[in-house]
């Protein structure tokens, strides 16, 4: 169990992203990425809006986060065109807390609900990293062609009878900030069992925007109602 008053949490973007850049101001269904995710942890029931910071540099990104009303964390540049390492990129971890959850601004279906708990199961447990994942029933394959899902004894590739493989979300993380100020997210690469512990993650709300044609898809998802009940009070 942590304190909540030493968790902080966090978001951030740039506009010069090197699949899509200027995805996060571009508009978005009448708002934009960047303005959907504060308003969803404004609406949230469990994050303290004053442990919540927006990392941002550019200009752009920090007049619509303060238009948000939202505290924003002042990235470098340095930080904003970083490819690595991660602590660098993540400069936020200077934050004086303990703890940190990071919810992705490039998920618009993401829903508050989903967000508060994966914050809570953090927060309420004693894991040092919590990883968000999408639940898989399919067989894969690796770079040599060899199946790594165990096969479920069938005679022929029967989805409902395979097992579960989990897919990165790419959208709910958290850690301790001690170790970031090393190099370490969540926990020690290459994962281990249960290094970072597994959150499954609805597969629509993880959908992830990098490229034109996931913002057009997205959007239209969003207008269809499904990011209304992800920003539902």
């Amino acid at each position: 169990m942590k304190r909540l008053d030493r968790v902080a949490f966090v978001s951030q973007a740039r506009l010069g992203s090197k699949r899509f850049p200027g995805k996060m101001m571009r508009p978005f269904a009448g708002s934009n990425l960047v303005e959907i995710l504060c308003e969803k942890v404004k609406r949230s029931s469990f994050i303290p809006l004053e442990q919540f910071y927006f990392s941002a540099y550019e200009d752009e990104l920090v007049a619509a986060v303060e238009r948000c009303g939202v505290q924003v964390f002042r990235r470098s540049r340095r930080s904003a065109e970083s490819e690595g390492p991660i602590e660098e990129i993540l400069e936020w971890h200077e934050l004086p807390f303990d703890f940190a959850v990071q919810v992705s601004a490039c998920n618009p279906l993401l829903g508050v609900e989903t967000i508060d708990a994966f914050a809570r199961a953090y927060v309420e447990s004693d894991l040092d990293g919590l990883f968000g994942v999408i639940a898989r029933r399919n067989y894969f394959w690796n770079a040599d062609g060899e199946l790594v899902t165990p096969w479920p004894g069938s005679n022929f590739m029967d989805t409902k009878a395979v097992g579960v493989t989990y897919e990165a979300a790419h959208c709910l993380y958290a850690g301790r900030l001690d170790r970031l100020r090393r190099g370490v997210w969540m926990a020690e690469a290459p994962f281990r069992k249960d290094a970072p512990a597994l959150f499954p993650v609805p597969e629509l709300e993880a959908f992830d925007i990098d490229f034109e044609w996931q913002f057009r898809l997205a959007e239209a998802l969003y207008r269809q109602g499904l990011g209304t009940a992800a920003l539902a009070p």
